[in-house]
């Protein structure tokens, strides 16, 4: 609901690792009209699974790795730092003012590729993939149907420190101060008027 809220009444949001997966999921269900969309991980039985297990990965080192869910918890995660590439029309380029990053995961379920064409069709962009098996990394919305909505798989906050911000959290904090002045600037408009 909170994302869904954010969305629709065009809050910056930055959704990290299962904030991704849950902006997914509410786009779907909002704006594909899949009610009962959702993650294996919650519904195994759900009629839409827009996120789940990949059943097979390559590790960094090549080799095939098979998972399922009876495989133990660390043998079905994928860890560590991925490479990532940003499709050039997005603001998470901008953001990273790069076409390349490398970033830190620990999760284990991923965004269904056989439901992007639909979300994407429907205005969810897509704009990071991991380098081997072109999974989703990075979900936003086009800044004509919201200023500042930007979602990733991984773990931004493992390399960020107080003295160095990631570069997602700097840009979300300053959309968010945009936001709280554009408001406080339209509150003091609708005061004069009164």
């Amino acid at each position: 609901m909170a994302i869904h809220y954010a969305r629709t009444h065009k809050i910056p949001y930055l959704g990290i690792c299962l904030g991704m997966q849950l902006a997914v999921i509410e786009y779907a269900r909002n704006e594909l009209h899949l009610e009962n969309a959702h993650s294996t991980e919650f519904n195994p039985n759900t009629p839409y699974p827009v996120l789940g297990l990949i059943t097979e990965w390559r590790t960094r080192e090549g080799q095939i790795e098979k998972r399922s869910e009876d495989t133990n918890l660390g043998g079905t995660m994928r860890l560590g730092g991925q490479l990532c590439f940003l499709n050039e029309d997005s603001l998470a380029k901008r953001i990273y003012e790069s076409d390349k990053i490398t970033e830190r995961h620990r999760h284990r379920y991923e965004v269904n590729a056989s439901f992007i064409p639909s979300l994407e069709e429907a205005g969810l962009k897509i704009s990071g993939v991991s380098a081997e098996e072109r999974l989703c990394e990075m979900v936003e919305l086009s800044q004509d149907e919201h200023p500042w909505f930007v979602a990733c798989q991984f773990h931004p906050e493992f390399t960020s420190t107080p003295q160095k911000a990631h570069p997602l959290f700097k840009a979300y904090i300053n959309a968010a101060i945009s936001y709280a002045n554009q408001r406080t600037d339209n509150n003091l408009k609708q005061k004069e008027i009164a």
